[in-house]
């Protein structure tokens, strides 16, 4: 069911058709990130990988806030970026499930052989449904707690996903998230509560940690941050310039952009927001959406998500099939 590795689902761009078939052609298995895209569009996307080994990852809806009023008020410290880059902040938008029934039908109708889930733990009779259609059903987990949470629906395996991570958190409970474990720690905490096969992620950009993982009992591994720079990935392209430049030394975890812990390479909103952005996802993500589109156009680095994990210098650009290669 899992190849040894994984390409992790980069929503927002970074993944695409071609990046999950190179994958398959290499040995692989690339997830499709549902996140983010209209029911079309992922149908459009089943549609180009059917055939192959693949994944699809589907994000589970969040809670709207208790208590909307700290996004109202970061709302309002953000009309300074909104100035910045002469762009309209839209109004708060508290609910949305990101079409998430629509999208569970999607995976079930294509039988989509593996389907992940990140943000929580999806019905159990979706996974029986899910299952029962054919597809390998795996929920992503961030602790020992959470993984006893995700057993109960049922899956079929767990991804342990570290705090060294790119992107974001699927943490079930992001006020008290920090991003400070590694993947050994989580891989351990996660299989000595599972009893069904578990993916190590988080902060992997070598071969050796790739083995190292394997070794300390990982079904598989997920590399997200390392195919970021691949030759058919949808990374923008100031994303790309700000890996490649090496001016970048560190990276922070932050709510800024989306309201959702995730960690990417600091820089300028991430200092200057990080401690001042409520927890509120998918709100915050759609009120900074304007801003940062702004600063891609215009090659603006400083004020975008530049997600990536702690493994990050590590990556390289060039066709999937040779990162794999270095990988394994």
């Amino acid at each position: 069911m899992l190849t040894p590795l994984i390409v992790a689902p980069m929503a927002g761009g970074p993944t695409t058709p071609e990046l999950v078939l190179a994958a398959a052609q290499a040995g692989a298995t690339g997830f499709l990130a549902a996140g983010y895209k209209t029911p079309e569009a992922v149908e459009a996307e089943l549609r180009a990988v059917a055939g192959q080994p693949y994944g699809l990852n589907i994000f589970v809806p969040m809670p709207p806030p208790a208590d909307p009023a700290p996004i109202e008020r970061y709302r309002q410290l953000l009309q300074t970026e909104a100035d910045r880059y002469a762009v309209d902040l839209p109004p708060l938008r508290l609910t949305d499930d990101d079409h998430y029934a629509a999208k569970v039908e999607l995976a079930i109708a294509y039988r989509a052989p593996l389907v992940s889930f990140t943000f929580g733990v999806p019905d159990p009779a979706l996974v029986k449904a899910l299952r029962a259609a054919g597809s390998g059903v795996l929920i992503t987990v961030t602790s020992a707690d959470e993984a006893r949470a995700a057993l109960v629906a049922q899956p079929d395996a767990l991804i342990a996903q570290a705090g060294s991570a790119g992107a974001h958190s699927s943490t079930f409970h992001p006020a008290g998230y920090r991003g400070a474990t590694t993947a050994p720690e989580v891989l351990a905490a996660v299989r000595a509560v599972a009893g069904v096969p578990v993916v190590a992620a988080g902060g992997v950009g070598a071969a050796a940690e790739v083995r190292a993982l394997r070794d300390a009992g990982a079904t598989a591994v997920q590399c997200g941050t390392a195919f970021l720079l691949a030759d058919e990935a949808g990374t923008r392209a100031a994303h790309r310039a700000a890996l490649l430049a090496g001016g970048h030394r560190e990276t922070v975890v932050t709510r800024a952009f989306t309201g959702q812990p995730a960690r990417g390479l600091r820089n300028r909103f991430t200092d200057t927001y990080s401690d001042r952005a409520p927890i509120g996802y998918p709100a915050i993500h759609h009120l900074t959406a304007p801003i940062r589109a702004a600063a891609a156009a215009r090659g603006d680095a400083e004020a975008l998500n530049l997600w990536a994990g702690t493994g990050f210098a590590a990556a390289r650009p060039g066709p999937v099939a040779a990162i794999i290669d270095a990988l394994n």
